[in-house]
């Protein structure tokens, strides 16, 4: 070393890199080369872009990125650990949805107060493959362009990797496309909802007089929609992805909300869409989210299609098509609603600055209404909490018509 005449020391010669112990593969033979964090082992998926420069763990424990890699275009991941608090996915013991994650620096120590693992160390705990040092513009420029790409993502601390066989399995993999996921993710027995949600110096509250029941069908639920539906006046009994109308309909619901959820959208619907007939049939009130957004549209009549490079992040405008409002919103779908394709009794409500994407619908006899987004806010702004006190006054107005 030597001092320069500022007195800084600096290096007489190169430093040595040390050694790249993780590859992300891409299905037309691509290979980038980075380092490894998280779990060692090899997972395939598709690769997106999350434009979101904060709520890394809400995301990365979001179910609806199952059978996804997400590059994270913000450079900065890691730097405020994780806790126990900011978890998505409300089945615990399940494994986690994401097949991997792409960060463009090395994780750095935590420096925030409600810190209690390194992301590092966290990611190892739930078996998410992750890989720093790479150039995440390119990666997402290159999605941009060329759209979502499969690939496989490998970690091995020593470097050994069978390159010819990752870029086999990645050519291999079928996609996403008519893929149901939503089962994998799904509950698989019924349980009761009541927390409420977190408020500073107090954390998480409870709803100890509720107003009217909701039934969420579980196709990948965030526990967020669940608190802001309990906040919203709501118990709610949460039931698996592959509850038929008569299941839902045995419980009882003053209003039946569809949730957000990974996989192709047609998939799910095979089964999902008699249900939600049903249920629209026996005049109970739906509210739907992002998958659930879809599925209440085919269900309807209408059609989805695979976007290029779909929609994800915290910073997406979505003007609402009655009010001329615009709201700043949180997003994760690959799949959308063509808009065209909706019946004459189904209204399209709000759409995408970026791209004229369908981002809402309603039902014009009033019995329903949906968004592409996450109005939850998990992570994300909050200017679309109001929809959940939408639902809340549609569900009260029909117990009222009903008791007349």
């Amino acid at each position: 070393m030597v001092q320069d005449r500022s007195g800084i020391k600096t290096a007489t010669e190169g430093w040595e890199e040390p050694p790249k112990s993780a590859v992300l593969v891409l299905a037309d033979g691509t290979v980038i080369e980075g380092h490894g964090i998280g779990a060692e082992g090899i997972a395939v998926g598709e690769v997106c872009f999350n434009t979101a420069m904060s709520g890394y763990q809400e995301i990365l424990t979001d179910p609806s990125y199952a059978g996804q890699i997400i590059t994270f275009t913000f450079p900065h991941i890691g730097n405020v650990g994780t806790n126990e608090e900011d978890l998505e996915t409300v089945n615990l013991a399940g494994a986690s949805g994401v097949r991997g994650c792409i960060l463009k620096a090395d994780i750095t120590e935590p420096e925030n107060y409600r810190s209690s693992r390194h992301l590092d160390a966290w990611l190892k705990a739930r078996g998410i493959i992750g890989l720093t040092g790479i150039d995440t513009r390119a990666l997402t420029a290159r999605i941009r362009e060329r759209g979502m790409p499969n690939a496989v993502i490998a970690h091995d601390a020593d470097g050994r990797f069978d390159i010819e066989a990752l870029k086999a399995e990645a050519a291999a993999w079928p996609g996403l496309e008519g893929m149901d996921l939503a089962k994998e993710v799904s509950t698989t027995q019924s349980y009761n909802w009541d927390e409420t949600g977190w408020h500073w110096g107090d954390g998480f509250g409870r709803q100890d007089e509720p107003r009217f029941h909701v039934v969420a069908i579980d196709y990948g639920a965030k526990r967020n929609i669940l608190r802001l539906l309990a906040e919203a006046g709501a118990r709610v009994t949460v039931l698996p992805a592959s509850a038929t109308a008569e299941d839902v309909m045995a419980r009882e619901p003053d209003g039946v909300f569809l949730t957000n959820g990974p996989g192709d959208p047609a998939a799910t619907a095979e089964y999902a869409a008699p249900m939600i007939r049903g249920v629209l049939d026996a005049g109970v009130p739906v509210f739907g989210i992002c998958l659930g957004h879809q599925l209440l549209a085919l269900a309807l009549g209408g059609k989805t299609a695979k976007m290029s490079q779909g929609h994800h992040g915290a910073n997406h405008p979505v003007k609402d098509l009655a009010t001329g409002q615009v709201a700043i919103t949180s997003m994760n779908h690959g799949f959308a609603v063509d808009a065209d394709s909706l019946p004459d009794t189904v209204e399209a409500t709000h759409v995408s600055l970026f791209d004229g994407s369908n981002c809402g619908l309603m039902l014009k006899n009033g019995r329903g209404f949906s968004v592409q987004y996450h109005p939850e806010a998990s992570q994300g702004p909050r200017d679309s909490h109001h929809l959940f006190r939408r639902f809340a006054e549609m569900i009260e107005a029909n117990m009222t018509e009903h008791a007349g």
